[in-house]
């Protein structure tokens, strides 16, 4: 059974990257939104302190981060605290400092995930310490995975991939890229593969990278690949196309990916909270915990408001994440955990601007001088790893056991 209570052997680990945030992160912040595509040197002393987080339950699952491997479950293993919740708690604290720092973070790319999620043992040993960043989206193709266009077609003993990929986090800085393409266009989504490649590979061009509403810290890249060989060994999961499977395999890797945004969303919320309790604190509003709504300040009720959809967002991130270590299917929570995180953070975000009035709205270099920016890197939370309409469309499905072809 779940303890909503932080694990002891997880508070060190915790306290550690709350410091990072606080001293570090939230510091640098303004200076890394004003200089948009400037790699922050802060973070290359810390890659390791993340790598730690992710190895800090004992599992060691994955190339870099955190994955969801099942293939080892056990009935009579217990109450399993591992590298998801883990992950889960450290994301939560840094990205109280600055998201977009998180997610320029070494070796912590949404591809280190997707190797962690599906790969074999041999695949995790030669991607060790690699920085592994993931590229889903294309020109054509957002938040339908089943449309990709980018093909992929056996040659000898390497694939040879063609197409455009747009919107990659991280794509610029990572040593490798992880690539969803298609086996045959024709088969639909069964035939969608992921495949590791490493950058430099002939064919694999960055073209440019994008200026974005938040987040600048971490850059965001589009690559064309023309005839790019891959060896075949690069594939993760399964290579063979299994109509009756679908793309499960590569579907996997969102139901880790998914609560490490969540809990991104959590971080964010929080930190904007925290500044406009102070702020109304500051201009004699009491909060009063104890006080029904009704009997206190608007703003205060308000913020109180906001304060429960914050803790409803944080505590299905915790379940999606500690569902993952106990090797249970969590596809459902996933989804739950980040349509609310991502819904609550930019409604918190953007109201924790309008209560503090001029001061949230003007920029700033700590504090509430933040709060114009985290609003900005909130709406991205809601975006990426499925928008909040394909989170809904998902737990719709689960709930009502239709699949994707019966309810659309």
């Amino acid at each position: 059974m779940i303890n909503l209570e932080t694990p002891k052997k997880f508070r060190m680990l915790v306290d550690q990257a709350h410091q990072v945030a606080r001293q570090i992160f939230r510091p640098n912040s303004r200076r890394y939104d004003r200089a948009e595509h400037l790699y922050p040197r802060e973070l290359d002393m810390l890659g390791a302190l993340l790598d730690g987080m992710n190895a800090g339950g004992g599992g060691g699952e994955g190339a870099g981060a955190a994955g969801v491997r099942r293939s080892a479950a056990r009935s009579d293993e217990g109450n399993r605290n591992s590298s998801n919740l883990s992950t889960v708690l450290g994301t939560m604290e840094l990205c109280w400092g600055d998201v977009g720092f998180l997610l320029t973070m070494p070796r912590q790319g949404l591809g280190n995930s997707a190797i962690a999620s599906v790969a074999t043992d041999e695949q995790l040993e030669r991607f060790k310490g690699k920085w592994a960043a993931m590229a889903i989206t294309e020109p054509g193709c957002g938040s339908d995975s089943a449309a990709i266009r980018t093909t992929a077609r056996l040659d000898g003993d390497h694939y040879v991939l063609n197409g455009e990929k747009i919107y990659v986090t991280a794509g610029d800085r990572a040593d490798l890229v992880v690539v969803w393409a298609t086996l045959d266009r024709n088969l639909g989504r069964a035939a969608i593969k992921s495949f590791v490649v490493e950058k430099g590979t002939p064919g694999f061009d960055l073209v440019r990278l994008e200026h974005k509403l938040g987040i600048r810290a971490s850059d965001t890249a589009a690559f064309v690949l023309n005839d790019v060989r891959v060896p075949r060994e690069n594939l993760l999961g399964d290579p063979e196309i299994n109509v009756d499977k679908g793309f499960a395999g590569v579907m996997q890797t969102f139901d880790n990916t998914r609560p490490l945004v969540a809990a991104m969303a959590v971080g964010l919320a929080r930190a904007c909270l925290e500044e406009t309790r102070k702020l109304l604190e500051q201009a004699g509003i009491e909060l009063d915990d104890d006080a029904p709504a009704f009997a206190q300040h608007a703003a205060a009720s308000e913020c109180r408001r906001l304060e429960s959809e914050y803790e409803a967002a944080r505590l299905l991130t915790l379940q999606a994440a500690w569902m993952a270590d106990n090797r249970k299917p969590n596809s459902l929570q996933a989804s739950m955990a980040k349509a609310k995180a991502g819904r609550s953070c930019v409604e918190i975000a953007l109201r924790c601007v309008e209560l503090a009035g001029p001061l949230g709205y003007a920029e700033g270099e700590g504090g509430h001088g933040l709060l114009e920016k985290w609003a900005r890197d909130a709406k991205i939370l809601d975006i990426f790893e499925g928008t909040q309409q394909i989170q809904q469309l998902i737990v719709a499905r689960r709930l009502l056991g239709k699949t994707s072809a019966e309810l659309k």
